[in-house]
């Protein structure tokens, strides 16, 4: 057995790992920030703010993920890669405001009726945000940024050859 050849992908694997959790710092950071701006100087609903907050991280964030989380900088797949970026992000979006909104309405207000409202509401939108991240790293890793041969297959049913 070639242990060498398993350390390399165990390490790949790590690297890959820590790779996109630093692109989805930066995403998570933008989401967090742009929601208090939404909520606090624009004055959105907290559900609201989380949807746009989560938008403006996505639209933000495809470039980066694809050039260096995925190291997919040359696929040639842009546009198929965006699709399913943005399928990916429509799931994890759910994710994110089903956890937040549900966080804040059924744990942090009950539980915490003291704590200031703000906090209540940051803390929510955070546990929303790992909830999220989970489900755009498996999203993206295993579709996104990954030839699964649907593409190609639905093109030879329909005769399409390019």
């Amino acid at each position: 057995m070639n242990v060498e050849v398993l350390q390399t992908t165990k390490i790949g694997r790590r690297k890959d790992f820590l790779t996109f959790f630093l692109t989805a710092l930066f995403g998570a950071s933008v989401n967090f920030f742009s929601q208090i701006v939404y909520r606090e100087n624009l004055d959105y609903s907290f559900d609201t703010s989380v949807v746009l907050g989560y938008l403006t991280a996505t639209v933000v964030s495809f470039v980066p993920t694809k050039v260096y989380a995925f190291s997919a900088r040359q696929t040639g797949n842009t546009s198929r890669e965006a699709v399913k970026f943005v399928a990916i992000a429509l799931v994890a979006w759910a994710v994110q405001y089903f956890v937040s909104v549900g966080t804040l309405r059924w744990i942090a207000t009950p539980l915490l009726p003291k704590v200031e409202v703000f906090w209540r509401e940051k803390t929510s939108h955070v546990a929303g945000m790992g909830f999220s991240f989970l489900a755009n790293y498996f999203g993206h890793k295993l579709l996104t940024f990954r030839s699964t041969g649907v593409y190609d297959r639905l093109r030879a049913r329909t005769g399409r050859v390019s």
